[in-house]
């Protein structure tokens, strides 16, 4: 099992140790104070990478090769230089990826304005990847809670690293068979309400919060919609929605079982307009039979006066699919060592959580 756990918060990157006494937070906070979106460990080899949005000054990327001790700034995407009074311009970094096992270096970052961009030296330099971001179809693509759409979620498949699926909000699920380097429309199956209903089904402007496949079986893809909760067979090509959900089917987050393409959680709130938990009772709502039902699990989290709201990444597994981690906006982390079934509080303290990430 994973033993550490990475929090990157509004005010830094927190690392909290799995020991004797269960979970503490290991020295003062990376970068405390600076807003940090995205965290990446590169499972290969141990490196670890920081995202900084500092706002007005632009966004920073630093990597450790000490598991943290210390940290070195290095290159953030950018996009073309141009006189255009409109030119795209690099707001932050929503997710960043490490490439497959046989491609040392190699990552992936997905950004607003909806550019996804590629790295073959561990973020020395990166490069947009241009047959995405010149499809006609991305001229429907339109922000979703930010002012430009964007690419929060990238799936390599482990087995066949040149296969890979996007979810982009709002601009849907886009599949590559070829390493980046070519781009299909996937996504089909979503249905978006907020559109008019000619429009709802088209699979280009849909608002995926978050996609997250079985490691064992990448083609199952589980998606937490803007507008519901749903299942892929076939890598993101084609989506059925799951509709026996309760208490709610609207969320962000979403976690899939390393090893049973069957499970996944999800962490519900009532809806668009209301973002915090039904009832005011903080839940994680889990399936294990492929999302024909669900369970809303409880134990050990907040049942009354709880306001959290689970950001996209705030939701993650291990390895073993039996240890998880939950981190909100009002700074709540919780840890389960039985794959859900009850949580233990870590943390009630932190600033408001981005994401969660064990190593």
């Amino acid at each position: 099992m994973a033993n550490r756990l990475h929090v990157a918060t509004r005010k830094g990157l927190f690392t909290f140790d799995r020991g004797a006494k269960g979970w503490e937070q290991m020295g003062e906070p990376a970068f405390l104070a600076e807003p940090a979106p995205a965290f990446l460990k590169d499972p290969r080899d141990g490196t670890e990478y920081v995202l900084l949005n500092h706002g007005h000054f632009g966004c920073k990327m630093h990597r450790s090769d000490d598991n943290g001790a210390t940290w070195t700034e290095i290159a953030v995407p950018a996009y073309p230089a141009s006189d255009a009074p409109d030119a795209p311009a690099l707001d932050f970094v929503w997710t960043m990826v490490a490439g497959g096992a046989d491609k040392p270096g190699e990552l992936w970052a997905g950004t607003l304005p909806g550019g996804l961009f590629k790295s073959t030296d561990r973020g020395d330099s990166w490069m947009l990847v241009e047959d995405l971001w010149n499809k006609p179809q991305r001229e429907k693509w339109f922000g979703g809670g930010y002012d430009h759409p964007g690419i929060h979620s990238i799936v390599i498949d482990p087995r066949d690293t040149s296969r890979m699926s996007l979810g982009v909000s709002c601009g849907g699920v886009w599949i590559s068979e070829d390493g980046g380097n070519t781009w299909e429309q996937g996504g089909y199956g979503f249905n978006a309400e907020f559109l008019p209903p000619e429009q709802a089904g088209d699979p280009t402007s849909q608002d995926p919060h978050l996609i997250a496949a079985c490691e064992a079986d990448v083609n199952r893809i589980w998606c937490q919609h803007h507008c519901g909760m749903y299942v892929s067979d076939d890598f993101g090509q084609n989506f059925r929605e799951l509709t026996d959900v309760k208490p709610s089917n609207f969320g962000f987050a979403v976690a899939a079982h390393p090893i049973d393409r069957d499970t996944a959680w999800f962490a519900p709130a009532i809806k668009d307009q209301y973002r915090v938990p039904v009832d005011a009772k903080f839940v994680i709502t889990k399936t294990t039979d492929g999302g024909k039902t669900f369970r809303a699990l409880d134990k050990g989290l907040p049942q009354g006066l709880s306001y959290d709201l689970v950001y996209r990444h705030g939701l993650t597994v291990d390895e073993t699919g039996e240890r998880l981690a939950v981190g909100t906006t009002t700074g709540n982390l919780w840890v389960s060592e039985d794959g859900g079934e009850s949580w233990d509080e870590v943390s009630t303290y932190l600033p408001p959580i981005a994401q969660v990430a064990f190593s």
